[in-house]
């Protein structure tokens, strides 16, 4: 492979913020009031969301937590510093993760159609989901849900303990040790400083920026979102002006194009991210969607795409594709994917000085073990125990209550040498480039090789991917926070979520079954999600042949893993941005409907507002984004608190 060149456009992301000479406490008062506000107020409104449009709420509770405290300070004429608007933001996209959105798609699998063809529904452990009987009832305050809750809520506890642990390990041998410059952290801190700047009465660019987005978010979730939820509450029948969650072209173009999911996603959300994220990567997303586009009716033509027929849909289409061609060239193009993300680890190995950050190794009197003072750091030896034990837990668990037939010696292979080896690239990748290593399907092989019936399927193995968390702990540096607060926001996440997660699950569940009309981005795709996840679960069931051995293709395999290394080599060796062919492999064989929007706005981010504003457009594209997060947020609750109020009331019959 060619010697790789570091992107100019991950040197720009890198430049925009440094780390302070001084940290501060960010957790008190006002972030345990603000988990109370987003685990009663909008964390409802993320599960119906993602139920009805599929894109959850994003960021934007975060953003809208953050502003409201903002405009509740300045009126008491205070403010609130830096530090305590990032704990505030950190917790509220923290309580977003709802541990128990699982059972809301369990009890639906295990009552889909795909999971009784591929035999899959009578053997799904009643630690998952209790029979249909008491599903009937939707409700969770049953004792028959007792035991899969309990597994939740070790689940939840424990995974959190060790990600902290592991990530902050991570961020400490990959920042402070290799002094790696972590050039995607400054995205997530960008807006807080905006938002810091607008509380202490220094309103700038930022700020200007932020309330530009948060205007675009109003205006448009007015019509994207308000519209269809209100009406739909109110009236027989809702308004839709802009079809949730795409506009479907696939049974239009079937004729020139087969074989070819073909629609586009109306949320000009996309075409704002597309301005915020690498723009290579974008090219490559969208020349991969062309290729796809192109490629699909020849390989129909021959025979390749043998499953497609006329009259199917964007979900129909994009199954029986997977099934005969791009489910075996995924893992091959994911393979090449790894093996270029190690490679890149062990070239960068070799030359640290292109990527060092020698401002952070010019630190006078610091030895390179050291931590800066005051950060709030504590020992590592210290971490090593407490990730011990949590693997320990996790294992206990797996092998002597729900999957006591798989090879413990699997479970300890997991736990103590592929997550500490992964997470450790992936950490490194993510310091460099802002890209994630993994090695795929290592879970599914694993479980086909040496699993038997569902239940290795639903059980919490300890096989898990923590370099990412490591560039959490970078943004916790940069903003100039304490370490000790994110674990004092930890104490007061977990419970509210749990209980927040419960019941909030529990109540729409009761306002309508779950798939239905009432939640239309889970009736259009969970159907085809089930036929994905139950295609790959029907591997391991014992006695009879199994789907998912007749859409594993070796030599397609081969195929996607020659693909994958010829592409990048050619692109190393003529100096090409390397974020391009990650972006042609995120878009081959993948549904274009948001691609297209997202590379507009990549093309006008470039070619326009570069031009207009030069090099800080990057800048106000990061905090324009995070404005229009906040904007759609504000709208999508007000949306979802019209929906449980008239959901919670009783219509007279005249």
């Amino acid at each position: 492979m060619a010697k790789i060149t570091e992107d100019r456009e991950l040197r720009q992301y890198r430049d925009l913020m440094r780390p302070p000479e001084s940290y501060e406490e960010g957790f008190g008062l006002k972030a345990i009031i603000g988990a109370m506000f987003v685990g009663l107020v909008m964390a409802p409104g993320a599960i119906y969301m993602g139920l009805v449009a599929g894109m959850g709420l994003g960021s934007a509770p975060q953003w809208v937590t953050v502003i409201l405290f903002l405009e509740v300070a300045k009126r008491s004429f205070t403010t609130l510093k830096k530090q305590e608007l990032f704990i505030l933001f950190a917790m509220a996209g923290g309580i977003m993760a709802n541990p128990f959105s699982g059972f809301l798609w369990n009890q639906f699998l295990v009552q889909s159609d795909a999971a009784a063809a591929m035999g899959v529904a009578d053997k799904v452990p009643s630690w998952v989901a209790p029979g249909p009987a008491v599903l009937a009832q939707r409700t969770f305050f049953h004792r028959a849900w007792l035991v899969p809750v309990l597994i939740v809520f070790m689940n939840t506890v424990v995974s959190q303990i060790s990600n902290l642990v592991l990530g902050y390990t991570l961020f400490r041998i990959a920042s402070d040790v290799e002094k790696l410059p972590f050039p995607m952290a400054p995205v997530g801190a960008m807006g807080i400083t905006a938002l810091a700047e607008s509380s202490s009465g220094r309103e700038t660019w930022r700020w200007r920026t932020f309330s530009i987005g948060g205007a675009i978010g109003l205006l448009f979730g007015l019509l994207y979102i308000a519209l269809p939820s209100i009406s739909g509450a109110l009236l027989n029948e809702k308004i839709e002006i802009f079809p949730i969650p795409w506009s479907d072209f696939t049974q239009n173009t079937e004729n020139i194009l087969p074989a070819v999911p073909v629609g586009i996603v109306w949320d000009i959300g996309n075409l704002i991210f597309g301005m915020v994220l690498p723009f290579y990567a974008m090219v490559g997303s969208f020349v991969g969607v062309l290729v796809t586009m192109i490629a699909n009716p020849f390989m129909y033509k021959y025979g390749i795409l043998h499953t497609w027929q006329k009259g199917m849909n964007t979900q129909l289409t994009t199954f029986s594709n997977s099934l005969d061609f791009y489910l075996s060239f995924g893992i091959g193009v994911a393979l090449a994917v790894a093996i270029v993300g190690f490679y890149h680890i062990f070239a960068t190995l070799r030359d640290k000085s292109v990527h060092a950050d020698d401002d952070r190794a010019k630190t006078p009197g610091r030895g390179r073990f050291d931590p800066p003072k005051g950060r709030g750091d504590w020992s590592l030896w210290l971490a090593i125990p407490v990730y011990i034990l949590s693997c320990l837990l996790y294992i206990g668990l797996c092998h002597y209550w729900l999957v006591p037939d798989f090879p413990v010696i699997v479970l300890f292979g997991f736990a103590f040498l592929y997550t500490p080896i992964i997470s450790y690239a992936t950490a490194r990748l993510e310091g460099i480039a802002g890209q994630v290593v993994d090695i795929p399907f290592i879970r599914e092989l694993t479980f086909i090789l040496w699993g038997r019936g569902v239940g290795i399927w639903f059980a919490p193995i300890p096989i898990f991917n923590y370099g990412g968390v490591a560039v959490m702990w970078r943004q916790v540096e940069l903003t100039g926070t304490r370490f000790t607060s994110l674990w004092k926001m930890e104490a007061v996440r977990l419970p509210t979520i749990l209980l927040c997660g419960f019941l909030f699950s529990e109540f729409i569940w009761r306002l309508a079954p779950i798939p239905s009309q009432a939640y239309p981005f889970a009736e259009k795709m969970w159907e085809l999600q089930a036929m994905q996840q139950c295609l790959i679960i029907s591997s391991t069931l014992e006695g009879g042949s199994s789907p998912f051995y007749e859409a594993l293709k070796g030599e397609v395999v081969g195929v996607g893993l020659g693909f994958g290394l010829v592409g990048y080599s050619v692109l190393a060796l003529f100096g090409l941005p390397v974020l391009f062919i990650y972006g042609v492999i995120r878009g081959f064989g993948h549904m274009p409907h948001s691609v297209f929007p997202q590379f507009a706005g990549a093309l006008l981010g470039r070619y326009y507002f570069s031009r207009k504003f030069g090099d800080r457009w990057k800048q106000y594209a990061i905090v324009l984004a995070a404005g229009y997060s906040c904007g759609i947020g504000l709208i999508s609750t007000l949306s979802v608190g019209f929906v449980f109020l008239s959901k919670s009331v009783f219509q007279l019959p005249y």
